[in-house]
């Protein structure tokens, strides 16, 4: 007599040997791409019309389903979740795939490191709190902002507290661009200090919202030293990108 119940305890003991990967880092960079697509940015979509009529469009999408701190701050109706929906949009190729770079590079080991459910949690907490902190800050602008930055300054911060010794090769424009391997902690580090530094120089009106950064980095930083401080920091090495290209 064939022994089902032990087969299929077999089976999904094996299942759970197999090595699944960074599903959530997978599935965030899938979404962004696909929203990115069919949305009017890309200029793939016909739907969205050409010229005047494609610019009105994307407007109005950035409008609908990015953070206008002036609305959130006041309660407008909705506002609430835009800090959410405003990281899976992003105004440019350039926007969208530099993010995914990052994303991608950073986003596996810190998977990993927390798990699939934690880390999904973790990445829309930090994103959100980074967009928030941006809104508070500028609390009367009604500049829109959106993309995936906070959150992914969130992931880079706790790859600093988890990560710290893992070398990364970086890309420096001021060093011809010379492939160069230093520590992660060296250049994390740096990093964060160029993007306090653009957030004082730069306001609230468009371009870079280095101030999501700083607050979303540093909310990923702590959080990874709050839930994990008791457990072994990883030294695992890694080869990652970076470079002037700003999540």
């Amino acid at each position: 007599m064939i022994d089902w119940r032990g087969a299929v305890r077999a089976v999904l003991g094996a299942l759970r040997g197999v090595r699944r990967g960074p599903t959530v880092t997978y599935g965030l960079i899938a979404a962004c791409c696909l929203l990115f697509v069919i949305g009017p940015v890309s200029g793939l979509n016909p739907a969205y019309g050409t010229g005047d009529q494609l610019l009105a469009a994307q407007g109005a999408y950035f409008r609908r389903w990015g953070v206008v701190p002036a609305d959130l701050m006041s309660g407008v109706p909705g506002a609430l979740l835009t800090p959410l929906t405003a990281l899976f949009v992003h105004g440019s190729w350039l926007h969208l795939l530099g993010n995914m770079l990052f994303l991608y590079v950073f986003g596996a080991m810190a998977e990993e490191r927390m798990g699939p459910v934690e880390f999904a949690l973790f990445y829309l907490g930090a994103g959100y709190l980074a967009l928030l902190g941006y809104a508070v800050a500028y609390a009367s602008s009604e500049q829109t902002l959106v993309g995936a930055s906070g959150a992914i300054s969130g992931v880079l911060g706790a790859f600093l507290f988890l990560f710290p010794r893992s070398r990364v090769t970086s890309l420096f424009p001021f060093l011809f661009f010379l492939p160069l391997r230093f520590p992660a902690w060296i250049v994390l580090i740096f990093w964060f200090v160029l993007q306090w530094l653009a957030a004082r120089a730069a306001g609230a009106g468009p371009g870079v919202a280095y101030l999501a950064h700083v607050v979303g980095f540093s909310v990923g930083f702590l959080y990874a030293w709050a839930r994990h401080r008791g457990g072994d920091r990883v030294k695992a090495q890694t080869a990652a990108t970076e470079g002037e290209s700003q999540p």
